[in-house]
């Protein structure tokens, strides 16, 4: 049986290991750094690189990667290397629905929107990612124009919902808490890794 490979993005790391463990899937995952979510232009590159090695090897492989910014470079990659990834634009699609957050941008354009990952490390990735920590004077330029944050909660918890707030008031902006869960993106990877073991049963047999 060929070993399966699930090749995530960083962000999505923590959620991923929990349902991957909690399902008993004999899985090996595999994390791309979530910072390169500020570099996206080299994400399909990296993946690609990986994901190639790692068919070579003769894994399985499904991309636990939405386009996150690819702008069509990711499913590019897809289709060369025959490949599956998460439906959506960005994470907040595979844990709320693309239709849920387009709903959210309708009602306020100005919606800056969290996910468990982004709460627990705002610091590292957009405070110091961005330099603010060296100049806070650059605040506004980034941000002045929002109006609310949203945190879509996978896994709510007095003290991740501490940290949220604590985002928001960087923002002085009130906080609107929305649970999704993680019920989308399981049923995604079920679905993709379902598909690849059919997929390599058909090729074995032919």
């Amino acid at each position: 049986m060929a070993p399966t490979t699930i090749i995530a993005c960083g962000a999505l790391g923590p959620s991923i290991r929990e349902i991957v463990e909690r399902r008993g899937w004999p899985v090996q995952v595999t994390l791309l750094a979530s910072l390169l979510h500020n570099r996206p232009r080299e994400i399909a590159p990296r993946v690609e690189e990986l994901a190639s090695r790692l068919l070579g090897e003769g894994h399985d492989v499904v991309l636990a990667y939405a386009d996150c910014g690819t702008y069509g470079a990711l499913d590019e990659v897809c289709e060369r290397l025959h490949l599956q990834r998460l439906a959506g634009l960005h994470c907040y699609d595979v844990f709320a629905g693309a239709p849920r957050v387009e709903s959210m941008f309708a009602d306020e354009p100005g919606t800056y929107l969290l996910t468990d990952f982004l709460v627990r490390g705002f610091r590292r990735s957009v405070i110091g990612e961005l330099g603010l920590d060296r100049h806070p004077e650059l605040w506004n330029d980034y941000f002045a124009h929002y109006s609310r944050v949203v945190w879509l909660a996978q896994v709510r918890g007095v003290e991740l919902e501490r940290e949220a707030h604590e985002v928001a008031a960087m923002f002085d902006l009130p906080l609107k808490v929305v649970d999704v869960g993680t019920g989308s993106l399981e049923v995604q990877l079920e679905t993709m890794l379902a598909r690849s073991a059919r997929a390599t049963s058909e090729v074995r047999a032919s």
